[in-house]
C-alpha cells in the first residue's frame, strides 16, 4: 500500500500506531482526535540531547495547547517500550502527559516526509492539523536545531483564529488580541 504524503490544505490520511500514554501502551489512531486540533511533533530518538528539551518545552505548555482544543502527539521511530523506559528514567520526560507515538517502521514518518532513510530516524517536524483533519502548517528542522513550543502554540492560535474568523488573516508575529488583516481591504493603497 502506497502512502500519500501530506500537503498543506489537504486532508491527512489516517494512521494507527502503538502509543505510550498515561503509563499504558495502547493502539491509537489519528482519527481518534477528530474534532480537535492536532499538533504532531516528530523527533529523531529517545535518550538524546535536544529531544528531551523540546518534549519538556511542550509538556510545560501542554495545558495551554489543551485550552485551544488541541492534542499534542509526539512521534519517533523508537518502540513504545523505549518510550516507557525513557519516561521511567528521565525526570524531565516523566512530565509528559501527551501521547508518545511509536513508529519503528517509519511508516508515519514517511507519510509526513520526515524519515531519514539512511539513519532510520526522523527529522524534527511539526505539523498543525485542524479539527477536520486538514494540514494547516508545518515546519522541518535539521536535527541539530531545536524548536520552540511557544512558537508552535502561536501558530496554532493563528490557524484557529483564521478558521473562526473567515476573511481575516494573521500577519507576522501575530498574537491573540493583536490586529489582523482583511485581504483586499487592508492592502489597498499600502503597496
Amino acid at each position: 500500500m502506497e502512502i500519500n504524503q501530506v500537503k498543506i490544505g489537504r486532508r491527512v490520511e489516517d494512521f494507527e500506531v502503538e502509543a505510550f500514554h498515561n503509563n499504558e501502551i495502547k493502539k491509537l489512531k489519528l482519527s481518534d482526535y477528530k474534532g480537535k486540533w492536532i499538533i504532531l511533533v516528530f523527533y529523531p530518538a529517545d535518550f538524546t540531547f535536544i529531544c528531551p528539551t523540546e518534549l519538556t518545552d511542550l509538556a510545560d505548555l501542554y495545558n495551554e495547547f489543551k485550552k485551544e482544543n488541541a492534542e499534542i502527539l509526539s512521534v519517533s521511530t523508537d518502540t513504545v517500550f523505549v518510550h516507557k523506559a525513557w519516561f521511567d528514567n528521565s525526570p524531565s520526560i516523566a512530565k509528559i502527559k501527551y501521547p508518545m507515538l511509536a513508529d519503528p517502521t517509519g511508516k508515519v514518518c514517511k507519510q509526513f516526509n520526515t524519515y531519514i532513510e539512511e539513519e532510520g530516524l526522523s527529522l524534527r517536524g511539526s505539523f498543525v492539523i485542524d479539527p477536520d483533519g486538514i494540514l494547516k502548517a508545518f515546519e522541518l528542522h535539521d536535527n541539530s536545531i531545536g524548536r520552540s513550543a511557544k512558537e508552535l502554540l502561536r501558530k496554532l492560535r493563528a490557524a484557529k483564529f483564521v478558521r473562526e474568523h473567515g476573511g481575516e488573516v494573521c500577519p507576522a508575529n501575530w498574537e491573540p488580541g493583536k490586529e489582523t488583516l482583511k485581504p483586499g481591504l487592508d492592502l489597498v493603497g499600502k503597496i
